[in-house]
């Protein structure tokens, strides 16, 4: 989600895998769920905001040395209805797109993370 060239990005419970991490907010795909759908869910549950999904922005698939092998969609969110509030996660705040921290993200995330930085994803954001 990007609001005046800000990016909402959310930090992990200490309780969980890869703890205090950042990420950005959505989740796992429900079967027979397509993945904007599945954003609009994940958002509702995670942030209870009822978002407008846009245009694909990029596709990362990423094998996790510990873990499992994910396949992340991201998606264009600029306009949400409600107030976002934290429900699950340790902080969740707006950052400027430049001065994100690569290493503090997920390593499925940091390839997106530097496009977001660098201006790769500027056109596609609006």
């Amino acid at each position: 989600m990007v609001r005046d060239d800000r990016v909402l990005i959310c930090q992990r419970t200490p309780e969980q895998d890869f703890a205090l991490q950042w990420e950005f907010p959505g989740g796992k795909v429900e079967p027979l769920e397509e993945f904007p759908a599945a954003l609009v869910r994940e958002l509702r549950e995670e942030l209870g905001i009822e978002a407008a999904v846009g245009c694909e922005l990029a596709v990362v698939r990423h094998q996790y040395a510990s873990g499992p092998a994910v396949e992340l969609h991201f998606f264009r969110v600029k306009e949400f209805a409600g107030e976002i509030e934290n429900k699950i996660f340790h902080e969740v705040r707006w950052e400027e797109r430049t001065t994100l921290d690569p290493e503090s993200f997920l390593e499925a995330d940091r390839k997106v993370v530097r496009q977001l930085q660098n201006g790769e994803l500027r056109n596609l954001l609006g």
